[in-house]
């Protein structure tokens, strides 16, 4: 327990953040010029790309994956996170979600495409993700392993306790419902989905993805337009203090900084290399589809769901006095309460349920994905699903500060290593895409050969001529 106090303190949790600001800025910077800021230039390719049918039976289709994704994406860091950013470092804490979210989209267009070269054939379904093209490109089979088990823990075990625990203290403050029968009925919800396979939970995350984002989104717009006249004042107060041109809640210019870096990653993932995993389900004609797909995923988290918060948070104006454990969720709530009435915090609390039961979906695929990498042995597969369940029930039930703390050591560790990889495959993303931005400008519908690729190789889905 002490080397957890020591990994999980304030210090060391201090070094992470920096780490990972300068990695994800750095790298972020990097391959939006090696991209030549793809993220900008494609993105009508985005929206067009997502909605895509699949070309064949097998694996998914292009928005499907991106369903999978935004599951995972948007869940508590979007409601509890933003809220706890706002509330330690002020209001400029979202202007740095923003740029780490507008920077991520090229990290994203480069793991995500990465996924797809790499991919294998899974029965009639798709696999891959960080593990795979560690252990495909590089012959990296052991640092796949152990990426894998990172990926696991993190996603199937940590963040799925996170989400339980964010639905179990939002559903008995609004409902008067009990922690342990909120655990209950989240378990069975859980377990109905996950041993259902692939396609179930493609059935669950591509129906109720449409409905949380309009939901939720559609809250925020109803706000916004209630507040039209405070509207640019808030605009004004988020860029002066990111800059720290005015006194910020939680401190100075580094506090915001921080917070925004961190409750970014969390939420939309960008470099983390979760999203990959998803990505590498889609059955597209062109690996770069994939990568334009989960770049326009960061997009949606972040500056439109992650968004929606902060401005129904700052309308507000209670983040200026927050008083001890009105950080998360209760924040949010009390905000939108102050603006649309007392039945808000139920509003709140079924938002809460989307996003959060959506996530452990989400992150329970991707959990199942690297379990299957490191052994595809159906009695390991069981005994990780009872494990997510179990820690789904004790997310309910627990107090979960360290839970979050060490989500923040994982998520870094994960993040670190797998920036490095795709630093050093870069040069192969940044092939595929140039090849398929020249196949779109000859006015093409990208159909991609590995053989197109100098010295590509091990990849199995590309071509009959791969070796």
């Amino acid at each position: 327990m002490e080397i957890i106090n020591w990994i999980t303190g304030p210090f060391n949790n201090f070094i992470w953040s920096y780490i990972l600001i300068i990695g994800l800025l750095g790298l972020g910077v990097y391959f939006s010029i090696r991209t030549r800021f793809v993220q900008i230039r494609l993105f009508k390719q985005m929206l067009k790309v997502t909605v895509e049918k699949n070309p064949g039976s097998d694996g998914v289709s292009a928005f499907q994956a991106f369903t999978i994704s935004a599951a995972s994406r948007v869940g508590t860091g979007n409601i509890a996170g933003v809220a706890l950013a706002i509330a330690i470092g002020g209001p400029g804490a979202v202007f740095w979600m923003w740029i780490i979210a507008i920077i991520g989209m090229a990290t994203a267009f480069i793991e995500s495409t990465l996924a797809q070269v790499y991919k294998v054939k899974d029965g009639d379904t798709f696999r891959g993700g960080p593990a795979y093209y560690m252990e495909k490109a590089l012959g990296f089979r052991k640092l796949g392993i152990a990426f894998a088990i990172l990926l696991a823990v993190t996603f199937g075990f940590i963040f799925n306790s996170v989400q339980s625990n964010t639905i179990a203290h939002s559903f008995a403050s609004a409902f008067g419902f009990t922690n342990v029968q909120i655990g209950v009925v989240l378990v069975i919800l859980t377990a109905i989905i996950i041993f259902g396979g692939v396609k179930r939970i493609v059935n669950f995350t591509q129906v109720i993805v449409p409905i949380m984002a309009v939901f939720y989104i559609g809250l925020a717009m109803y706000v916004l337009f209630t507040n039209i006249t405070k509207v640019p004042e808030m605009f004004m107060l988020i860029i002066s203090n990111a800059f720290g041109l005015k006194e910020v809640v939680g401190g100075g210019i580094g506090v915001a900084i921080m917070q925004g870096v961190r409750r970014g990653l969390f939420s939309n993932e960008a470099g983390m290399g979760s999203v990959p995993n998803a990505a590498a389900a889609a059955n597209v004609s062109h690996p770069a589809k994939q990568g334009l797909v989960q770049s326009l995923g960061v997009f949606f988290d972040t500056i439109m769901v992650c968004s929606a918060t902060a401005f129904i948070i700052l309308l507000s104006g209670l983040y200026t006095n927050v008083e001890p454990g009105m950080g998360g969720v209760v924040l949010t709530q009390n905000s939108l309460a102050l603006q649309m009435g007392s039945w808000a915090q139920y509003f709140v609390a079924i938002a809460v349920m989307f996003f959060a039961f959506s996530s452990i979906i989400g992150n329970y695929y991707y959990g199942e994905t690297n379990i299957e990498f490191i052994n595809g042995n159906k009695i390991a597969l069981l005994i990780y699903r009872l494990v997510v369940l179990a820690m789904v029930m004790c997310g309910a039930l627990m107090q979960m500060e360290l839970a979050w703390n060490l989500a923040d050591v994982f998520m870094g560790l994960m993040t670190i290593l797998n920036l490095i990889i795709i630093m050093m495959l870069s040069r192969i993303a940044i092939a595929v895409g140039n090849d398929y931005y020249r196949q779109l400008k000859e006015g093409k519908d990208p159909v991609f050969k590995a053989s197109s690729i100098k010295g590509l190789k091990n990849t199995e889905c590309w071509g009959e001529d791969q070796k």
